[in-house]
């Protein structure tokens, strides 16, 4: 539990993140700025530190402070490669995609499927893309949230949910891509700062690095600062199925999922869109070292009686439910005052991802979907749906926790689902931009029946847990 004024410092946090949004998103627009686009894609008015900063917010929500500090205590830096390796494919992002997508004038990724492909596989995409954002970006992200806050300030998780939900959807829902931009450049920071403080308490804590490894050394755990493993790894992440594996994921998640592409497309130009792209992938270092390894020092710190882990243990064993390792340390290691910053970057994570997967959910559902079947409906008719479509995915995602809190970890949750979506997509936008002789019928049946399988796959390995049809990445 944390003290009063804690409490105050986050409230009004949110209270000011909320004002802000709704001021840039409703504030008066200058003349033809009003309509669709300036609602889903800011009137492709967007600069690079904006677009990068997005980029960055949008992608570390507070699921990823929490699973990765996770992570860090229970398999040390291993998982730091999902980050690293991001940075590589933003660069592909900003090389080959950027320049397609621009050029295109298309205001969504299922639209450029169409232009490349045909109709079957627009629609196709944007089912895919809504089902993955509800449950990617947002179930997730509230999830790791309401864990926090639960155990935080002793709130009911699913009303501490409901709350964020409705302040994110209030500024989101009217305010549009514009709002969700500036909203989450500003979370960017609060959010990277508040993750180099707790870094440098459990810094401080251990007294460095030095004594950091004579703790891992002591108990046999010095393999948790590799990040690469080798082959027959009991992680399932040997180096061979990182850099094999993790490229199909990652181009997916970055340069063909509409929530984190959407941010391109608002570009105010190509060079802009791909500087956005680049600056993101450098601010990408940055996770590996303030959100991954503050895990691995809790660990050590447990190890060595610096951190009191009790009101995470259960069960005959005493095992650790490493969930709550995140909030843990941000009580025990920083002072008043200091945890209000903590649990104010905790909720910039959240609120921004909500907040970017719900705009693009807002897009889709509007120009791909709606307008198929109603070619002349206008601008305010499409808001209108795009709002509607907003709030409904919040209730939907909302009903899906407790079946995606059933994960033991919440960045292997993440990363399962991922898994089984991405490798059909990441194949028909490979294959789109760099063979020409891609043909269309080939691309629909890759997205059918690629999507059935991973369906399918995903299924019997829910039903058979002790014998997975397909290991992680492989």
């Amino acid at each position: 539990m944390i003290g009063t004024t804690d409490i105050i410092i986050t409230i009004g946090y949110i209270l000011l993140i909320v004002a802000i949004g709704l001021w840039t998103g409703l504030r008066k627009k200058p003349a033809g700025a009003e309509g669709s686009g300036e609602y889903f894609l800011a009137g492709k008015t967007l600069r690079w530190p904006m677009i990068g900063l997005a980029l960055f917010a949008t992608n570390i929500s507070c699921l990823h402070l929490v699973s990765l500090a996770q992570s860090g205590f229970d398999a040390g830096l291993l998982n730091g490669n999902f980050e690293w390796m991001a940075a590589f494919t933003l660069i592909l992002l900003a090389l080959f995609f950027v320049p397609f997508y621009i050029r295109s004038g298309v205001s969504t990724l299922p639209d450029f499927l169409e232009r490349r492909y045909n109709r079957a596989c627009r629609d196709w995409l944007a089912i895919v893309s809504i089902v993955s954002a509800i449950i990617i970006h947002i179930a997730f992200s509230f999830l790791a949230g309401g864990i926090v806050l639960e155990t935080l300030f002793g709130i009911d998780m699913y009303l501490s949910i409901i709350v964020i939900a409705a302040l994110t959807g209030l500024y989101t829902i009217l305010g549009g891509l514009r709002a969700v931009v500036v909203t989450e450049s500003i979370q960017s920071i609060v959010l990277i700062a508040g993750a180099v403080v707790i870094t440098v308490a459990a810094w401080d804590k251990m007294g460095g690095w030095q004594p950091m490894e004579a703790v891992l050394a002591e108990h046999g755990a010095a393999d948790r600062l590799s990040m690469m493993r080798p082959l027959g790894d009991p992680s399932g992440m040997s180096w061979m199925a990182v850099f094999l594996g993790y490229p199909i994921l990652g181009i997916w998640y970055w340069c063909a999922d509409q929530t984190i592409v959407q941010r391109v497309l608002g570009a105010k130009d190509e060079n802009h869109a791909r500087v956005g792209a680049l600056f993101c992938g450098f601010i990408k270092i940055l996770p590996v070292f303030i959100f991954v390894m503050p895990g691995l020092f809790a660990w050590a710190l447990y190890q060595s009686g610096g951190l009191d882990v009790s009101a995470l243990q259960h069960g005959e064993n005493g095992a650790v439910d490493s969930k709550g390792i995140y909030t843990l340390m941000i009580t025990q290691l920083l002072p008043t005052g200091l945890i209000g910053l903590l649990v104010a970057a905790l909720l910039s994570g959240l609120m921004s991802q909500i907040a970017g997967a719900l705009n693009s959910i807002a897009t889709l559902a509007s120009f791909d979907l709606y307008k198929r079947f109603r070619p002349q409906t206008q601008d305010a008719e499409l808001v209108k749906v795009g709002r509607w479509a907003s709030a409904l995915a919040l209730l939907l995602s909302i009903a899906l926790l407790p079946l995606l809190n059933r994960y033991q970890s919440l960045f292997e949750g993440i990363n399962d689902v991922i898994a089984h979506i991405a490798p059909p997509i990441t194949c028909v936008f490979l294959l789109g931009i760099f063979w020409k002789k891609a043909s269309p019928r080939s691309a629909q049946l890759t997205l059918w029946i690629g999507s059935a399988l991973g369906a399918a796959v995903y299924a019997l390995n829910k039903m058979a847990p002790g014998n997975p049809w397909a290991a992680f990445l492989s």
